[in-house]
């Protein structure tokens, strides 16, 4: 993977980020309580002006830029997408446990109720060319319902709803996939990323959702990766996520 790249100016906060050693949040937070350095000064404005090639120390320690990391992980049901959790709930990154990388963010999330893909990066541009809904990059999911719906509850689903708050809701796909006597497995296919989404959509049509697998992110697929597992994804995948790639 090549170097992580910064554009000409940067403020402080969002060049640690981009040279891949914490969330733009957490390093607004290490530059305010004073123990971060810009060429030599302390500095406590999270904003301050730097370049590639500003020095840029935390707690008397350099900070240069690291490679790009991109992973893909099958998410358990029962993690949280967070870093940390103010209910000490486990969290995504127990499936990181012991492995040698760089800091890494969530690429988007999945509710502690959800499952399946998640990606993490610390490319905040390449992160940000797949959550951006001006990109429209579709995301897959098999949903487990109840009761079972019929074809016209699905083209509903297709078409959308308007909730009571005035937000609209659809999939762009919405189809069966397989039934039991009472409930039924669902591909529903989104092109955006907004809270709790399809349990939302699915809800306003009378659908209990009760199983939820993310299995595609684009053209990426979760494939046969195990659960709680995780994977560094190709210089291919990586590129087939990129806006200009689609």
């Amino acid at each position: 993977m090549s170097l992580g790249k910064q554009s000409p100016r940067s403020g402080l906060a969002r060049a640690l980020s981009k040279r891949g050693y914490c969330s733009r949040t957490a390093a607004a937070a290490l530059i305010t309580a004073g123990r971060v350095q810009l060429n030599g000064n302390i500095t406590r404005d999270p904003e301050a002006p730097t370049t590639p090639a500003s020095r840029i120390e935390v707690d008397g320690i350099a900070v240069a830029a690291v490679d790009f990391v991109y992973l893909a992980i099958n998410k358990p049901r029962g993690l949280v997408t967070t870093a940390t959790d103010e209910h000490d709930r486990a969290t995504v990154y127990t499936c990181l446990e012991g492995a040698a990388l760089p800091w890494v963010s969530p690429v988007g999330r999945l509710d502690k109720a959800s499952e399946g893909l998640l990606l993490m990066s610390n490319d905040t541009v390449w992160a940000a060319g797949i959550t951006e809904p001006v990109y429209g990059l579709t995301k897959t999911y098999h949903v487990q319902v109840s009761p079972i719906p019929d074809a016209a509850r699905l083209q509903a689903m297709e078409a959308g709803c308007v909730l009571p708050d005035g937000e609209r809701l659809h999939a762009v796909q919405a189809a069966l996939l397989r039934h039991g006597e009472r409930n039924a497995w669902l591909e529903c296919t989104l092109d955006e990323g907004r809270n709790r989404h399809l349990r939302r959509l699915c809800e306003a049509f009378d659908l209990e959702v009760l199983r939820l697998v993310r299995v595609a992110i684009g053209p990426l697929t979760l494939g046969t990766l195990a659960k709680g597992a995780w994977r560094h994804l190709s210089a291919a995948e990586v590129d087939a996520l990129r806006p200009a790639a689609r």
